[in-house]
């Protein structure tokens, strides 16, 4: 009865083991992309690169908060624009003091 259980046991864990087939694993995988924005003030001296348009400087800046959030690279950053955040209501009728734009990342797998 023993021999049994740890033959059983040896065939689960082989076929828990074998890899997937190539095509049902390429059909399953699906692409992540997740888009941070980041307040233009941030204190960490990076807007000049994330917000100048595309360049070395700002791909390495945004690759690199990618990373750290877990993602292989960053696909587009740049400044985000109004309807991306909060901020896309109409102006109040009182003037006030408007925040620069935040600036936008977006990470992918």
């Amino acid at each position: 009865m023993r021999r049994a259980s740890v033959a059983f046991l040896a065939l689960v864990l082989a076929t828990a083991t074998l890899p997937a087939r190539a095509g049902s694993e390429a059909s399953t995988v699906k692409h992540v992309e997740k888009t941070f924005l980041i307040p233009a003030e941030e204190g960490y001296g990076v807007g000049e690169c994330l917000s100048g348009g595309p360049s070395e400087c700002g791909q390495v800046v945004a690759n690199a908060w990618c990373e750290a959030q877990g993602f292989a690279s960053a696909s587009t950053y740049g400044v985000a624009a109004q309807d991306e955040y909060t901020g896309a209501i109409d102006a109040p009728a009182a003037p006030v003091k408007s925040a620069p734009r935040p600036l936008r990342i977006t990470c992918q797998d």
